[in-house]
């Protein structure tokens, strides 16, 4: 071979040398781990109408990208940068730049679980919703108050916060105050089984009936062992008539919730929620009533008891009787413990 044929053989060889370290280079940088959290892994939020920039933004911000050029020449490989689409990412710690386009890409999502229990009213569940997704809690705010879509769910502006179960759910981050509605809305559907609608039939009430009277029975006890048998105790009153005189209503429609103690002027106040002046039931929930409350209205006490009083010891629990002269005896007790303990109020 002359020198010009050996020289040509080098020039070749290294070529090939170097086009193969710049390809295990490539290679290595694509799918060798380049997040580096200091946890197991990091949040990446994308909102909706974000671009590739924006993305790569919230990635750089978390450790995720270290080398933009090469992060934005495989998303324009993988058609990623005009497809980009919102979401809340879990991103591993040690994850491959192509695994984590090929993520994103494929809009992988991990849900976002959202508790809600114990409401009192509609904003403060549209202000639980606005702190865990996407929609601020204005947006949801404005849809939950919309009579427009309060009545097409068959609802009144008094009962619609009946149409929401408590209970731990799993949404999505970009799910948007619509979507969160029809999605409860399919909830209260799978709760109100057969069986429960019967129930509710077997005691004379619609199933807003039985939730605005389980949100009644919610603010009258924390004790969930008496609670059927208050249940039984309204019951008993519905049926003859009686005046369910509940001081939770009054409550309510003072909007003052958190008084320990109603007097007497208080039940003189004039509101369809004033269940001294008025028989039946009010004209709505005044809270969200759990499902355990639900339930207890439901498998309520079958007694002859009209009347109950929180009991002395101010243990939480009730008093039952069957007998206004009764009733009066329990009551001064109680009315005696606040005294001495300076709860007038």
């Amino acid at each position: 071979m002359t020198k010009r044929g050996r020289m040509a053989g080098g020039v070749f060889f290294l070529v090939l040398i170097i086009i193969g370290v710049v390809a295990f280079w490539t290679w290595s940088r694509l799918t060798g781990p380049v997040t580096r959290f200091a946890s197991d892994s990091e949040v990446l939020l994308i909102a909706r109408g974000a671009d590739l920039s924006q993305v790569i933004d919230s990635l750089k911000a978390i450790g995720a990208v270290q080398d933009e050029t090469a992060f934005r020449w495989l998303c324009d490989r993988k058609n990623y940068t005009a497809k980009v689409k919102p979401g809340r990412y879990r991103i591993p710690n040690g994850m491959s730049m192509n695994a984590l386009v090929n993520k994103l890409r494929s809009g992988e999502q991990e849900p976002v679980r959202v508790t809600f229990n114990g409401i009192r009213r509609l904003p403060e569940l549209a202000g639980k919703l606005g702190r865990a997704l996407e929609p601020d809690s204005i947006a949801f705010l404005e849809a939950l108050m919309d009579r427009g879509i309060q009545q097409k769910a068959g609802y009144t502006p008094e009962t619609f916060i009946a149409a929401f179960v408590p209970n731990t759910y799993e949404l999505w981050w970009t799910t948007t105050p619509d979507q969160f509605i029809v999605r409860m809305g399919k909830e209260h559907d799978a709760f109100w089984t057969t069986e429960r609608k019967a129930k509710a039939v077997a005691i004379g009430l619609s199933t807003v009936e039985v939730a605005t009277l389980a949100s009644i029975v919610q603010a009258e006890t924390v004790k969930r062992s008496d609670a059927p048998r208050i249940a039984g105790v309204y019951l008993n009153r519905l049926r003859i008539g009686m005046p369910l005189q509940a001081d939770p209503t009054l409550k309510f429609a003072l909007g003052l919730d958190s008084i320990s103690r109603v007097l007497n002027t208080d039940k003189e106040v004039a509101s369809p929620y004033n269940t001294y002046l008025n028989t039946g039931l009010p004209p709505g929930p005044i809270n969200m009533p759990e499902t355990g409350m639900i339930d207890a209205v439901l498998d309520a006490e079958d007694h002859d008891f009209l009347y109950f009083c929180a009991r002395a010891d101010l243990s939480g629990y009730s008093d039952f009787s069957r007998t206004y002269d009764q009733h009066l005896v329990n009551a001064r007790k109680y009315q005696r413990a606040l005294n001495a303990r300076g709860i007038y109020r």
